[in-house]
């Protein structure tokens, strides 16, 4: 059908309607405007002239729909669109577009009808219609697409958030959380529980434009369409930043131990904090009483009670003038300027004075540890971890005693923290590098698999070893994302390995704290997908410790199962070194059995260790177990290996860890 002349559009259409109509030129120029326009928007056409209709009226419409209304050559409707007017609220149309002709030249008619302004027939649809009016005239919503974009926000969002709908249409569902790894953990399950198809509900903080923090209460839900882009998610968010404020605030109020009248480690926190920003010296001196739950056990809930108020009366006796916290149901801080040799006379006072129970003194040790600001350690938080280190230093010499954090202990956390500091901008910035380990099948001499370690060099601290990387990395959450980075790589290493004929698996370690998510095999699965990598090329190593743990959990042995069965293999690490157990041999779907390096170290050297490796080698066979030894070094260990019947051998016999490009050499060259 030929477009209308534009004379008889004006009359009968653009200033007849009953609502919001214009026309406008295919590169979006307003060329005409009617009264109901102005009305309803509130924009007059002279407006147009310095603010274009794509960045004022149309501001909060996404991209492609934009994209649609001006190069669709059919009539087109959209239903509940969103339109932002001249002062900046959104209102809902349905917005029709019909093709006309405008001084000769193709142009645009555009009526949209507030929502608002027609009442629609059908009580069953009338209800939806009056549910989403209520949900949105009562809380806030934002709609993301499949991708996770923002498509759009109803005007309590936007005054909540700070945003306007031309800043926030496009953004991510992520640029709404505060940038910290609590949040970007929330917001990742979030996500991946509407991806899954479910609802989630709970308290969430978000952040403003301006990256100001408020509370809200989230009922995210997810809209199935036919096709994958057609799928949405509304996010409905109720605003409790009063109630999470008056929370938080009754939280810090309640700052004493109810039993012992000392102050809790909420308030201890504050305090430390406020002396060293006077920049006060002070002794931080963690008190912990040593086999407390035995004790608890050999008496009654009373003498318990006891027990604790009576040693609490000790120490506020001892200790007069010093400020006090309980920290936990047995273990105390004491703030005080008072010396080392002071301190540790608490012991002896201790015995002088003790606790009684029927006329019977209640045998008391306590272990303890003191560090000293700012001599040792500089925050709250690293002078909590220099104690309890110190304390378990203690313990391991058999305990009642107070020390001092030593110099090595000092120089160890001092490190560990930089490490920590700085393991999250190399994370960051990807400044982590992968190393290869070849793996020599013992029958025929070729290289099969290639072990991946992680190394890394940084800038500011030099060289950081493994044994150093994995326990902080374990301590502070970020083993997940250093497992993720190795397996990206990984793939990325196999695949391209795939493609130039060189047949080798790659071997990555994980730890059980990956696999408690319970979507780690998920994950996994995801990563090898996107880099086009076959799980057939990829080995997942476990330590018996790992491997304990896993024995219990139903779900981390379901996720090896359904790993397993993709073509993934698993290699028990470190055999012979920690738990072994016949039990998770049996339940866990482990392929591979890899012999301790430490073993290997004294194989030449020891009749008894050759005696005991020929033995875990015939083990590993009866089970139907590939048998690989790591640390071998010298050719004399790899025949006597080989005579045993191992099948592959890992170490620097065959070559150190190396750059991939010396893996393909190596490879060639065998």
């Amino acid at each position: 059908m030929s477009p209308l002349p534009i004379d008889q559009m004006k009359n009968e259409l653009v200033d007849h309607t009953p609502f919001p109509s214009f026309v406008m030129n295919l590169h979006g120029d307003l060329l005409e405007w009617n009264n109901w326009s102005e009305v309803y928007f509130g924009y007059k056409a002279d407006d147009f002239a310095q603010n274009s209709l794509r960045n004022s009226l149309f501001a909060s419409v996404h991209e492609e729909a934009w994209d649609v209304i001006l190069t669709s050559e059919q009539a087109i409707r959209f239903n509940n669109l969103q339109l932002v007017m001249s002062n900046g609220n959104l209102i809902d149309v349905s917005l029709f577009t019909k093709h006309c002709l405008f001084n000769d030249e193709q142009a645009l008619f555009v009526m949209s009808i507030p929502l608002d302004a027609v009442h629609t027939m059908g009580d069953n649809y009338q209800e939806l219609i009056d549910l989403r009016n209520g949900i949105q005239s009562s809380f806030m919503t934002v709609t993301l697409d499949h991708e996770g974009f923002i498509v759009n926000g109803n005007q309590h969002f936007l005054k909540t958030s700070h945003w306007t709908p031309k800043r926030v249409v496009g953004k991510t569902f992520w640029r709404l959380f505060p940038e910290t790894p609590d949040s970007e953990k929330i917001a990742q399950t979030i996500w991946k529980t509407l991806n899954n198809g479910h609802i989630w509900q709970g308290e969430v903080e978000k952040a403003t434009k301006n990256g100001e923090s408020y509370w809200v209460y989230l009922t995210a839900i997810p809209t199935i369409g036919t096709k994958s882009e057609d799928t949405r998610f509304i996010l409905i968010e109720k605003d409790i930043t009063k109630e999470k404020t008056i929370q938080l605030q009754l939280e810090k109020i309640a700052f004493i131990d109810a039993q012992t009248g000392l102050m809790n480690v909420h308030r201890l926190e504050s305090v430390i904090t406020e002396m060293i920003a006077e920049g006060r010296h002070f002794s931080f001196v963690y008190v912990s009483i040593d086999k407390f739950y035995t004790i608890k056990d050999l008496h009654d809930q009373e003498v318990e009670n006891g027990l604790i108020v009576e040693f609490t009366k000790r120490m506020k006796m001892y200790f007069q003038d010093s400020t006090m916290a309980r920290i936990n149901e047995h273990e105390f801080v004491v703030i005080t300027p008072l010396p080392e040799w002071f301190i540790q006379g608490f012991l002896n006072y201790l015995q002088q004075h003790p606790i009684y129970n029927h006329n019977i003194a209640i045998p008391l040790a306590i272990s303890g540890g003191i560090s000293r600001y700012p001599e040792d350690q500089s925050t709250f938080l690293q002078l909590m971890k220099a104690s309890l280190a110190t304390i378990a230093t203690v313990r391991e010499a058999g305990g009642n005693n107070i020390a001092s954090l030593s110099r090595a202990t000092h120089k160890t956390l001092n490190r560990q923290a930089v490490i920590e500091k700085r393991l999250l901008l190399a994370l960051n910035q990807q400044n982590l590098q992968v190393l290869y380990q070849p793996q020599m099948d013992l029958q025929t001499g070729k290289i099969t698999t290639v072990e991946a370690l992680v190394r890394w060099t940084d800038e500011e601290i030099g060289v950081v070893s493994p044994d150093e990387l994995i326990p902080v990395a374990e301590e502070t959450g970020l083993i997940n994302r250093i497992g993720a980075f190795m397996l990206e790589k990984a793939c990325e290493q196999a695949v391209a390995w795939h493609h130039a004929g060189i047949n080798v698996k790659v071997s990555i370690n994980s730890s059980v704290r990956e696999f408690r998510d319970k979507n780690m095999a998920k994950s996994i699965l995801e990563t090898l997908e996107k880099a086009n990598c076959p799980a057939h090329l990829i080995q997942i190593e476990i330590t018996e410790k790992f491997a304990l743990e896993a024995e219990g959990e139903t779900s981390i042995i379901n996720q090896m199962r359904q790993l397993e069965e993709k073509g993934i293999v698993f290699v028990l690490d470190d055999f012979g070194t920690g738990y072994a157990s016949f039990r998770y041999m049996q339940l866990l779907p482990i392929e591979v059995l890899k012999i301790d390096q430490t073993f290997i170290s004294s194989l030449t050297k020891s009749e008894k260790t050759q005696r005991l490796i020929d033995g875990m080698i015939q083990l590993g066979k009866s089970m139907n177990l590939t048998v690989l030894a790591e640390g071998v070094e010298t050719e004399e260990q790899k025949n006597l290996l080989e005579n045993y019947g191992c099948d592959s051998i890992q170490g620097y016999y065959i070559s150190k860890p190396v750059e991939w490009e010396e893996i393909e050499r190596l490879y060639k060259a065998r």
